[in-house]
């Protein structure tokens, strides 16, 4: 026989998840009976009933009836059933999943939930979890059109949809963050014949994941990519912590020739709506120029723009945050000064009518790194430098170099970082 109702009062926090949870536990080494308990977390808090096993007629009382009578089970019991739910609920984890019809892993803790694309290796998701519309909304841009694995592109089979310029093969993958290396913007003449596209070989290769760790404090994950064309190899790790609504990448660029050479290497993050919208989402930014540190989205119809950032260089970290006012929830990333002096603030509204854009992209591109305009290494390297900032960068023979970035996301109206 079985005895169950509604434990009266039993609610807790929500552990920023939603579904229903179905545990058997040991009631108590006193007791060695199990309980069943089901429990459904909500934004609001945790529900949750159990069911004991009746021995006699007093425990097949109905739950509340024996309250009334006194009969009460210790509190000490539900504060750890609780505790075993909310921790549960919040455990890091990595899956492999189908994100946005992609191949993806997904690294999430019960706060937030990051997806990484094996084409591409592109951020395609970074978002909460707490079953809020207003809180989970994911910023990053998810096109209209149906992606696929860039690396999978032939001009032949999907030139109707893409197109077939030098960009086709970076537009049937493009969602989310991306990398542009090793360089930013077009390949030359030559280049695009030997089959390079825009931004680089990073973002249109197939990735493979490297390496795992899942532990109750964190999870983090490694993959990375050979560059046949360009030589070179990249890598990144990511890592989520435990309770934590952010993210750190670190990210690694190996030259695998024998030379000194110089290269572009950029963060293509990209957002796009529900989260952007023409005159409502707004940027602020660590700019050096004052002028530039509030910029809103512009609201003029069928537009596009680029505008070039010096961060500011008294500054050991940059940021910049990302909001909509209709969101409970907005996106900024950390950056190290040194490796990123620049960023390009990219608005399109609706203007491009290339394939497979079509006059129909709404997007936001903050793209942060060591090169000012997406013009080219060769244009780049023809710049220099402005004002004394150089243009691009160099890598040696046989190095390796490091970058990384953090990813958070925080209520609205959080204060931009101190220094």
């Amino acid at each position: 026989m079985e005895c169950r109702s509604t434990v009266v009062g039993w609610r807790t926090p929500a552990p920023s998840t939603t579904g229903s949870l179905g545990l058997r536990l040991p009631l108590f080494p006193h007791a060695p009976r199990s309980i069943t308990v089901d429990v459904m977390a909500t934004a609001s808090g945790v529900l949750g009933e159990y069911a004991l096993p009746c021995r006699n007629a007093e425990e097949s009382v109905p739950v509340d009836a024996r309250l009334r009578k006194g009969v009460r089970r210790p509190v000490a019991h539900l504060l750890w059933l609780l505790t075993a739910i909310t921790l549960s609920a919040q455990q890091p984890e990595l899956t492999e999943e189908r994100v946005y019809g992609r191949e993806a892993w997904v690294l999430a803790n019960g706060q937030i939930r990051v997806a990484l694309l094996k084409g591409g290796g592109h951020i395609a998701e970074v978002r909460q979890t707490t079953g809020n519309p207003k809180r989970d909304v994911n910023p990053l841009r998810v096109p209209h059109y149906p992606t696929i694995e860039p690396q999978n592109y032939h001009p032949a089979k999907h030139g109707d949809i893409y197109g077939t310029d030098p960009h086709a093969r970076l537009s049937s993958g493009y969602l989310g963050h991306l990398l542009c290396f090793p360089y930013y913007g077009p390949a030359s003449d030559q280049e695009a014949q030997r089959g390079l596209g825009n931004h680089g070989e990073a973002p249109v290769v197939a990735w493979v994941k490297i390496r795992a760790e899942v532990t109750p404090a964190s999870v983090g994950f490694e993959y990375g990519a050979d560059l046949p064309q360009t030589h070179y190899r990249v890598r990144r790790k990511v890592t989520v912590l435990a309770g934590k609504r952010e993210v750190t990448v670190e990210e690694w660029v190996e030259n695998l020739t024998d030379l000194d050479r110089p290269m572009q290497w950029m963060q293509h993050a990209t957002f796009g709506p529900p989260f952007v919208e023409p005159g409502r989402s707004r940027l602020k930014i660590s700019a050096q120029d004052p002028a530039l540190r509030d910029r809103l989205m512009s609201a003029q119809p069928r537009s596009s723009s680029y505008t070039a950032i010096r961060l500011d260089p008294t500054r050991d970290q940059q940021f910049f945050i990302l909001s909509h006012p209709d969101f409970d929830v907005q996106i900024g990333y950390l950056l190290p000064a040194p490796q990123n002096p620049w960023v390009g603030d990219w608005m399109e509204n609706q203007r491009s009518l290339t394939l497979p854009w079509n006059g129909q992209v709404i997007a936001r591109g903050i793209e942060f790194g060591n090169s000012p305009y997406a013009e080219g290494l060769r244009k780049a390297i023809a710049r220099a430098s402005i004002d004394g900032t150089p243009t691009y960068g160099w890598i040696r023979a046989r190095e390796t170099l490091k970058n990384e970035y953090r990813i958070f996301l925080a209520e609205p109206g959080t204060a931009a970082p101190a220094h």
